[in-house]
């Protein structure tokens, strides 16, 4: 073993678990998070790939208070979640804003007209992406309050309220018919890519 090696093996093994990362693509994330004062945990990684190519767009990260191998458990779970896609191409506002539509379109059943409203909202905020742009969207879901925060590049945006919203948003992701299988994959803890 060469000294080199056998140096980096002896600071992995001292270093705390919180700072090991999770990496897909050449993106890497923490194992852990925060949101509303709760420790959340990694939940896994996704690429979202375009195309008949396969074209890397962004790496997706899914913090959850629970972690789970069910989409629909996670889907359909009280608590904090939190969605990053940090991207690794460069994408126009216009075909972000047309995934969302679609993504939305996908999971309501063609049934949206009663979210046209707040999808019209969130597609408003969405900007042209560049590589290391990130979107995070921060999940509150409960009895009480049911909203999805959204945030560009660390920039508040806004808010949009109610469950019949939050939920079928993060089914684009991880219900019956995601971008690509590999995505949702990845999310649910499965290898990212």
């Amino acid at each position: 073993m060469s000294l080199r090696l056998g140096f980096s093996l002896l600071v992995a093994l001292f270093l705390p678990p919180s700072l090991w990362a999770a990496e897909c693509a050449g993106v890497n994330y923490p194992d852990k998070d925060s949101e509303f004062g709760i420790e959340l945990k990694l939940n896994g990684l996704g690429l979202r790939e375009a195309t008949v190519f396969a074209v890397d767009v962004y790496v997706a990260a899914l913090y959850v208070e629970k972690k789970s191998l069910d989409g629909s458990a996670i889907i359909n779970s009280e608590g904090p979640k939190k969605l990053i896609l940090k991207f690794v191409r460069e994408v126009p506002k216009k075909d972000i804003s047309d995934a969302w539509s679609e993504g939305f379109s996908k999971t309501t059943g063609g049934k949206i007209e009663k979210l046209g409203k707040r999808i019209a909202e969130l597609n408003g905020w969405m900007d042209d992406m560049r590589i290391g742009s990130v979107i995070t969207f921060i999940i509150q879901d409960s009895s009480e309050l049911s909203q999805l925060i959204v945030e560009i590049d660390g920039n508040r945006k806004g808010t949009i309220k109610g469950r019949d919203f939050v939920r079928p948003f993060l089914s684009i992701w991880l219900g019956k018919d995601p971008p690509n299988p590999g995505l949702k994959a990845g999310l649910l803890g499965g290898s990212c890519g």
